[in-house]
């Protein structure tokens, strides 16, 4: 824990105050950061070089970028202290132009994942797409109990729930991609699925009552949330006490060109990491494990989570 007045003195910087406050919001890389207060990538990165030795902030890399945020791990006390200088400076023109900036970062981030997956709806099935094997859907169906109600969260068209559907009592298709929906609904229609519903919407803010489902699946949509531990705490306050989550996913990899190629926010997630996303969510009897490993390069694997809702 700092004292109070080294904190203080760091975030009497006008340019540090402001960087403090959009991370507060939002984990950015030093590109964004650049775009949204209109400085250059060194005066940036010498402020936030600072901030990192002082311990309020903390980066982690993804592939070649670096992403930066508020340090989890800061004290109430130092965590007090920075509320108290953003709430002092919260009406200044430039924070506020900051937060207009950091909201269109934000949409163009959204932008760049829906135009993606609206650009291949109706041939997502057919395409290659990372993670998507027999093998590793396999193992997960085997983890199915029939007659209960699902939530396929970031469905896309909603193949895996299309074969769901023929045995569960019912199965919501969640998808943020406007004709993810639209080709859903068509396909339900034609393969005469009443139980299957599509609606649209964010994995991050899931559109289902509280505990509403008794299972809540994840198939290779994890990468492509902006917040993962927030989709996955949706998918805890959806499910019904003794509900399941399954979580199918790409393992951590380094395959940097899945950004533009699939619209990939993350590449991949260890075991590790969505096992500790799990147990915060306040899932328990937690399993992850490697499921499935491609034999072409870059040699894609896939990762199972599991877990149950208290």
């Amino acid at each position: 824990m700092s004292a109070p007045w080294e904190v203080f003195k760091i975030l009497a910087d006008p340019t540090r105050l402001r960087i403090v406050a959009l991370l507060a919001e939002e984990e950015l890389s030093v590109a964004e950061m650049q775009e949204i207060l209109d400085m250059g990538q060194s005066r940036i990165s010498s402020q936030l070089a600072l901030l990192r030795k002082a311990g309020l902030v903390t980066d982690r890399r993804e592939g070649k970028k670096a992403y930066y945020s508020l340090n989890p791990r800061l004290g109430e006390q130092d965590r007090r202290v920075i509320e108290a200088a953003r709430e002092a400076a919260a009406n200044q023109p430039e924070i506020l132009e900051d937060r207009e900036n950091l909201e269109h970062i934000l949409n163009k981030r959204r932008q760049v994942t829906e135009q993606y997956f609206n650009l291949i709806a109706g041939r997502l099935g057919r395409n290659y797409c990372p993670g998507r094997s027999w093998e590793a859907i396999g193992h997960m169906l085997l983890r199915l109990v029939p007659r209960i109600t699902v939530a396929d969260l970031g469905a896309g068209e909603g193949m895996i729930s299309q074969l769901l559907a023929r045995r569960a009592e019912k199965v919501w298709c969640i998808d943020s991609s406007t004709r993810m929906c639209e080709v859903g609904k068509e396909l339900a229609k034609k393969n005469g699925l009443a139980n299957l519903e599509y609606k649209l919407g964010d994995i991050e803010a899931v559109p289902l009552p509280d505990q509403s489902v008794d299972l809540a699946l994840l198939s290779q949509a994890l990468h492509h949330a902006r917040h993962p531990q927030v989709a996955i705490r949706e998918a805890y306050r959806i499910l019904r006490p003794g509900g399941q989550i399954i979580v199918l996913d790409l393992k951590a990899h380094h395959f940097e060109k899945a950004r533009e190629m699939y619209a990939d926010l993350w590449l991949g997630f260890r075991e590790s990491a969505l096992g500790q996303m799990l147990r915060e969510a306040g899932f328990q009897n937690i399993e992850v494990s490697t499921v499935a490993r491609e034999t072409v390069e870059p040699f894609f694997e896939t990762i199972l989570g599991t877990g149950v809702r208290r």
